[in-house]
């Protein structure tokens, strides 16, 4: 909604118990590091405990700035109002006023998204109505959301990898938020990139919050742009030991946590059955401990997941994941294994176990993230690693590359970058080539430890959209390899 002078807005909640529900207005749209909110301007009203409470963020901490609660007694049909105005914000519930609270500029851009939430108990609310309208000489238009279909040029990186004698994609993680909040970002992934993977989207946590209760809105956006834009959707991910709802971590049966992974893998990939081309199904099974590599486990993390199944746990999941969606490319998905070691070595010992059993597994991503000069890989090892699973049957591809760096090493991010994309269109098992994000405005690699964050230096464009070396470097490499015939 665009606003100008003062407005009041109006709801009906309908709760179902005593569930604790919430309306958010945002004046700034929060924005997701990976799975860190960095929550900006915006207040949320909402009904806990029978009293109307309100939580005021102003962009400088996680929590909020100002909370106040009013009123008592209400029930499980409220009709909440707020009036924002110059100064301040008047709370109504129940056509009473309960409260005013300072607005601290907390809408001063004119703009207002809406949102919704529920607490952690009880059986949910709905909203049963939702109007606004303005006060005095104030004026206000509901925007609709923006076109997802964004008009091409023929000379993006997309365009270079497609002409290739063995084309691949060209592909980047993409967030829904700002897919529909930031032009720029919208035009800049729908130009440059073939395939998107859902940054958080399609995690369990964003995904089934309750269990049964599937919250599909943003995935089904970025499938819609994907679709509007003709780039294939890379789907991250169906099991993991990280970004899980708090119920799906409760203590349960062995046979209960299998029932829950099968049954999330089957909903998920069920519901984009056809629109997602290819999935991570297990990610980053391998373990970060030394004695992992010397015990039973064999290098396989002991999570959840494993301590209910074992390492069997993966070819349930991948076979779930194949009668869910029979059409799909099927990857595993891990980090630091672009090198020589133990934990490659451990992989690879997994793949042919894996194969030996039938599991139907098509391919391996490797993820690529370099986060200091230590974690600096070579090319060329990563092409063994690439040619290693050609002979298991495999497809290859680089699945969240990013390269954090120091303003003066830039050389160094597009050198490492350009690398790694090379051995991919010299490859024939390599499909595709994907950054964890493109621009550092909201990439995962930001300096969390104060508000606002800043920016991290490791993806092609920066902050301001401007492209880095890395990104004429990667161009560099296409536009070769176009030229020479190679891929």
């Amino acid at each position: 909604m665009v606003f100008r002078g003062d407005v009041r807005i109006e709801a009906g909640l309908r709760r179902t118990d005593h569930t604790d529900a919430y309306l958010h207005l945002y004046g700034e749209t929060p924005v997701i590091y990976d799975e860190w909110r960095y929550e900006r301007r915006g207040v949320r009203i909402g009904v806990v405990g029978g009293r109307l409470r309100i939580d005021r963020w102003d962009g400088d901490s996680d929590r909020p700035a100002l909370t106040r609660t009013f009123g008592s007694g209400l029930g499980r049909e409220v009709r909440l109002a707020v009036e924002v105005r110059a100064d301040r914000l008047v709370l109504e519930a129940d056509g009473r006023v309960v409260g005013t609270v300072p607005a601290r500029d907390v809408f001063r851009g004119g703009r207002i998204w809406f949102g919704a939430d529920a607490g952690a108990r009880g059986k949910g609310w709905t909203l049963s109505d939702l109007h606004a309208r303005s006060l005095g000489r104030g004026r206000l238009s509901v925007v609709d959301a923006p076109g997802l279909r964004v008009p091409r040029s023929s000379d993006a990186m997309r365009d270079l990898a497609a002409v290739l004698p063995r084309p691949i994609r060209m592909g980047t993680a993409l967030a829904a938020g700002p897919l529909l909040t930031d032009s720029t970002y919208r035009r800049t992934a729908g130009e440059e990139f073939s395939m998107l993977t859902p940054e958080n989207d399609f995690k369990p946590q964003f995904v089934q919050p309750r269990r049964g209760v599937f919250a599909f809105a943003e995935g089904d956006t970025l499938v819609d742009f994907a679709e509007a834009n003709r780039m294939k959707v890379h789907g991250h991910t169906l099991v993991w030991f990280e970004a899980l709802p708090a119920w799906m971590r409760a203590e349960m049966t062995h046979e209960q946590r299998r029932r829950v992974m099968v049954e999330h893998i089957c909903a998920v990939a069920g519901h984009f059955r056809g629109k997602v081309a290819e999935w991570d199904v297990v990610n980053e099974p391998m373990s970060d401990e030394d004695e992992d590599y010397s015990n039973g486990n064999r290098g396989v993390r002991p999570q959840l997941w494993f301590e209910a199944m074992g390492e069997q746990y993966i070819d349930i999941a991948f076979r779930a994941a194949r009668e869910a969606d029979p059409d799909a490319v099927l990857y595993l998905n891990e980090y630091g294994v672009e090198e020589d070691g133990p934990r490659w070595d451990a992989l690879y010992a997994l793949l042919v176990r894996l194969k030996e059993r039938g599991v139907p597994i098509d391919g391996v991503g490797f993820q690529d993230h370099e986060y200091a000069a230590g974690d600096r890989t070579d090319p060329e090892v990563f092409r063994r690693k690439v040619r290693a699973l050609a002979g298991l049957g495999l497809k290859a591809r680089v699945s969240e590359a990013d390269v954090l760096v120091d303003e003066d090493e830039e050389d160094i991010q597009a050198r490492q970058l350009a690398g790694k994309l090379a051995v991919c269109v010299e490859e024939p098992n390599c499909t595709s080539f994907s950054t964890w994000g493109f621009t550092d405005r909201y990439g995962s690699t930001a300096d969390l430890r104060h508000y606002p964050p800043s920016p991290g230096n490791a993806l092609p464009w920066d902050a301001t959209y401007e492209a880095k070396p890395a990104y004429w470097a990667l161009r560099d490499v296409l536009d070769d390899a176009r030229h020479s015939g190679t891929g």
